[in-house]
């Protein structure tokens, strides 16, 4: 009878339930699964540091379908990974956080790096379980994957201790586990459909809301036909966006905030009414909103502002019930209504309000000046990833997407850090595609050091770093005491670029913005990873808002 270790049956088990990609550092005792990983075809990824990869795992995740896998060491390694294990259970991806721990055999003894790490993983994923056999591990993983896809995606953990990593069963009494499907697509009730085109109907002024969810349920297609069909405007989520291409004409994206403000009714499209969309309240909100919306999970519909209409199920399937209804009604909402006339008024003067910075030639450059060279830049197939505060900000309206899943930011959780171990993901998922990350410099510094993983994979991502040396701005000079530096202030020009030249790459460092587009372009031309670093204005901002509130 044959025999198979721990390590080699949690690896085979990953396999078989489409596990692909596995980042991590190895280390006590988790080293002998990477390697088994290698064997049955898994790509692993060593990572520089946990929290890059849990965030890489997750990022696979929602670009895949299929959960991303992180490998930790135990004690301090998970308690790493739970920056990313969090993120992922608030971002709605799927991921499954692999932590090894001391034998099962010095529980409760002080063995080295022995933790509480079920317990602590638990509050921040739907599904978390010490495997405590051999023999079951197949069944762990088979419930890992199933949690982190099913209902609505999320993270998972499994607690790998040293003596089920190493220790052996016979090849007949491991738990024989079923492949896990493509998750089941449920559909509304047919009069709730009826209903909610009933609400949109009687509405003046409708809104669609198109979340991230609607990009996870690939439901691309049928948005656009439902969009098409109605012609009723629409705004996407930050990570919504490119579901419905952002240059479409009956994209609000522009006016955003007039749309929030004066809708009276708003379908939300796999989208939550969370702090991104400012609890659907006033006075970002018309107090007298009308909510229909549809949601993967029950619990979502309704919160934190009534739903008039709730539509539990899929993104996918519901609309294409949503566009099948239609064919049998006339309703269509027309071009020439004061609604579409007002966002695109509003639309313009913001493009008039922004354009003397966008034309902005000085020196140091500003946010909008520089991101319309890399707007021009970037190719339309490309997968952009944005960070930090002010980057992220003006770069998701100034950066369109016409493709979903191809934009990935700090998103529900605003999670600082995610910029390289996101971009990595991309790179090894997207071979095909350009990967471009633009970051703050705050942000680059919270997983710099991942520049040496793309570089020693030859990971072709582009990095564009805006620099105002702080974070959310900086200074002009460094008092002679740093003492006295503010505490928002960092090194005033500092050089990325050398960062990412010292392990391979290549780096240019821009201080005029005329040189900006060739040095983009002299990035995009090198086969290698490569960032530009361009020093801004330590005062450049955002465009002036009308209300505090606007940026709350």
């Amino acid at each position: 009878m044959s025999k198979v270790d721990g390590a080699t049956l949690m690896a085979r088990s990953l396999k078989q339930q489409g596990v692909e990609y596995m980042f991590g550092i190895v280390g006590f005792p988790v080293g002998p699964i990477a390697v088994a990983a290698q064997k049955v075809g898994i790509q692993y990824i060593g990572m520089r540091n946990e929290q890059s990869a849990s965030y890489a795992a997750q990022a696979v995740g929602y670009l895949t379908g299929r959960p991303g896998a992180a490998l930790v060491v135990s004690g301090p390694g998970v308690v790493h990974g739970l920056a990313g294990l969090a993120n992922a259970q608030q971002n709605c991806w799927p991921m499954i956080l692999i932590g090894g721990a001391s034998p099962t055999y010095q529980n409760g003894m002080g063995a080295f790096q022995e933790e509480r790490q079920v317990q602590i993983a638990s509050p921040f994923c739907k599904f978390a379980h010490a495997v405590e056999h051999v023999h079951r591990i197949p069944f762990y993983v088979e419930m890992a994957v199933r949690n982190s896809i099913y209902g609505r995606p999320g993270a998972t953990y499994l607690d790998m201790p040293d003596d089920i990593i190493l220790g052996e069963v016979e090849e007949e009494k491991a738990h024989q586990a079923g492949t896990v499907g493509d998750p089941p697509r449920m559909q509304a009730m047919e009069q709730d459909i009826d209903k909610a085109l009933n609400v949109l109907e009687s509405a003046e002024r409708p809104l669609v809301i198109v979340g991230k969810g609607m990009a996870w349920s690939r439901a691309e297609d049928e948005v656009r036909a439902f969009v098409e069909r109605t012609g009723v405007p629409f705004l996407a989520s930050p990570m919504g966006k490119g579901v419905m291409d952002d240059t479409h004409p009956l994209s609000v994206g522009a006016a955003r905030s007039h749309a929030l403000q004066e809708a009276d009714v708003i379908f939300l499209l796999g989208a939550r009414l969370n702090w991104i969309m400012h609890f659907g309240l006033p006075p970002r909100f018309n107090k007298k909103v009308r909510v229909v919306q549809l949601d993967i999970s029950p619990e979502a519909i309704g919160q934190n502002v009534p739903a008039e209409v709730g539509l539990v199920g899929d993104g996918k399937a519901i609309v294409g019930q949503f566009n099948k209804a239609l064919e049998n009604r006339q309703w269509f909402y027309p071009k020439d209504t004061p609604w579409h006339a007002a966002i695109a008024e509003k639309s313009a003067a913001n493009a008039r309000q922004i354009k003397p910075m966008i034309d902005d030639n000085s020196t140091p450059t500003n946010y909008y000046r520089a991101l319309k060279d890399i707007s021009a830049w970037t190719p339309s197939n490309a997968v952009i990833i944005g960070e930090g505060a002010n980057t992220m900000d003006i770069g998701r309206t100034q950066l369109p997407n016409v493709s979903p899943r191809l934009r990935l930011d700090a998103g529900s959780y605003g999670t600082m850090g995610i910029g390289m171990g996101f971009a990595i993901a991309a790179a090894v998922v997207h071979r095909d595609r350009p990967i471009i990350s633009v970051s703050g410099d705050s942000a680059i510094g919270f997983s710099g050091m991942e520049m040496e993983t793309a570089c020693r994979y030859q990971l072709p991502v582009k990095i564009v770093v805006l620099n105002n040396g702080g974070i959310g701005g900086g200074i002009a000079e460094l008092p002679a005491d740093r003492r006295q530096s503010p505490p928002r202030v960092l090194t005033v020009g500092a050089r990325y670029d050398k960062m990412m030249e010292a392990f391979g790459g290549k780096g240019w460092f821009i201080e005029d913005p005329k040189d900006l587009r060739g040095a983009l372009d002299e990035a995009m031309a090198f086969k290698g990873p490569a960032l530009v670093n361009v020093r801004l204005h330590p005062e450049a901002g955002r465009k002036p808002q009308q209300f505090g509130w606007h940026t709350a």
